[in-house]
């Protein structure tokens, strides 16, 4: 495969990628035919992120914003990291429905984080906003530490939405047990 090709084959995995993470971003927002922040907002306090309009609101930020990016292959490294990171969050609410889409599964999230892992580790490539700038592939040590991060970000958000779930659970009393009668 030739450069040529390759970059070729970035940029239209950028712009296809990107442009359907914007499109999944704006959705929650009401565009393109989505539900709109109020829908989104019940969905995510499902879930289990409260406040549930604001966490969707970064949600549909950071997807479209991350999706335009890459499709410009503008701060490719940052975008293609974040999107990692917010298709991770999205797993875990979709894990509960199994693997396929159509039934709310984590089939979308799991390939969305995967074109943005396989971004991040090629870079946009020399059809891009970053290698016009003069911005090459990151070293492989700065991409593992900038997952890393993520990483950790993903673990602190999972971390608090399960402090809120067990905030929210009334607690039961210890030792309770219910009264039987004697001959059941």
């Amino acid at each position: 495969m030739t450069g040529t090709s390759a970059d070729l084959g970035l940029l239209a995995l950028r712009l296809v990628f990107g442009l359907y993470l914007a499109g999944h971003g704006l959705q929650k927002f009401g565009l393109l035919g989505g539900p709109g922040p109020a829908a989104t907002a019940q969905a995510f306090e499902r879930g289990g992120f409260r406040p549930g309009r604001p966490m969707a609101a970064v949600a549909g930020t950071l997807e479209t914003g991350c999706g335009l990016a890459l499709a410009a292959g503008l701060a490719a490294p940052a975008a293609a990291a974040t999107a990692v990171g917010v298709m991770l969050v999205a797993c875990s609410l979709h894990v509960p429905n199994g693997l396929w889409e159509s039934r709310k599964g984590v089939e979308l999230p799991v390939l969305f984080a995967a074109a943005a892992l396989g971004l991040l580790f090629t870079g946009p490539g020399r059809i891009s906003i970053d290698h016009l700038a003069g911005l090459g592939v990151l070293d492989l040590r700065v991409t593992f530490l900038l997952l890393a991060v993520v990483v950790v970000g993903v673990a602190a958000t999972l971390a608090r939405r399960a402090a809120q779930r067990r905030a929210a659970t009334p607690p039961t009393s210890a030792g309770s047990r219910e009264e039987r009668p004697a001959n059941s």
